[in-house]
């Protein structure tokens, strides 16, 4: 799951999280760790210009802080950048601390990664936003090699040149996965050609088809092999009768409704989702969690 708090867009936050910090964030975590999620993910802005504040706000923790923060705090929970906007900085800085998160967390790091759609940001870090696709396709690159098993990791580009620069600690992982978010065409090629995974951005349940059908089709027609994570976010959810106006989007029902309905996105192939709950609390967030782990996840 998307943790709630270190991101607060109007699109999706509650209205609880306005006045919520890090022990909340830390509950949530932790009830995440007890109810066997795979992952909890933290999201990646520097800052938000005025245009977009009332709709984007401007509340975005740092993703490497806060997943650290997170990691001390939990036990077997992966770590996901969703996603790192890793194009507005040096391979090496981006390396230096995702590869000490993975080794201070024994290996948790799920790396995802993202083009950006804010101009400003760019501008400001003195990053080319219109060719923000090939400096993304380019930092891939050089965090593969910064990310590696070396000591003195080397990457020659048009954008990034290093070598004999050693960096330690070396991440704990052999491979630090990385997943591609995104759901243009451009982003689609990218995660099928540099990722071991893709995390689309908002895609329904009758799209999904066609583009996880593209990616297989473009990983097939490079010759690349190996194991390849599909994503999906799955529609707002509610375990059980909520006793609110939890919006018409929502699934709600018993678990065996929930799972018949969650399993509709494995048989397009995807691997796995991402959930978010409604909720009215930090209380009933983690009761949700509990329930979801307990009662719906053992039935799929």
């Amino acid at each position: 799951m998307q943790l709630p708090v270190q991101s607060q867009s109007t699109i999706y936050a509650e209205s609880w999280e306005a006045g919520a910090g890090p022990d909340d964030l830390v509950a949530i975590a932790r009830a995440a760790d007890r109810a066997g999620f795979a992952y909890v993910a933290a999201c990646d802005h520097v800052a938000i210009p005025r245009r977009l504040a009332s709709a984007m706000s401007t509340v975005w923790y740092d993703p490497v802080a806060t997943l650290a923060f997170l990691a001390s705090a939990t036990e077997r929970v992966r770590l996901l950048s969703h996603v790192a906007i890793v194009g507005l900085r040096h391979p090496l800085l981006t390396a230096k601390q995702y590869a000490t998160l993975d080794h201070l967390s024994e290996g948790r790091l799920i790396l995802g990664v993202g083009a950006g759609h804010v101009q400003e940001e760019f501008e400001v870090l003195g990053v080319d936003f219109e060719r923000r696709g090939f400096v993304l396709d380019e930092t891939i690159d050089a965090l593969r090699a910064a990310l590696g098993p070396d000591e003195f990791p080397e990457h020659h580009g048009k954008l990034h040149d290093f070598e004999g620069l050693g960096q330690l600690p070396r991440p704990a992982q052999e491979r630090v996965p990385v997943w591609v978010g995104g759901s243009s065409p451009a982003a689609l090629r990218r995660a099928a050609l540099k990722g071991d995974g893709w995390l689309p951005q908002g895609d329904p349940r009758d799209r999904l088809p066609a583009q996880i059908a593209r990616i297989r089709r473009l990983r097939e027609e490079a010759g690349i092999k190996g194991p390849y994570t599909v994503g999906a976010i799955a529609e707002p959810l509610y375990v059980g009768t909520p006793a609110w106006d939890v919006g018409r989007r929502t699934l709600t029902g018993r678990p065996q409704a929930l799972a018949e309905s969650l399993r509709a996105y494995r048989a397009m192939g995807v691997d796995q989702i991402q959930v978010r709950f409604r909720s009215r609390s930090r209380a009933e967030l983690t009761d949700q969690i509990a329930a979801f782990g307990g009662e719906v996840g053992p039935l799929l």
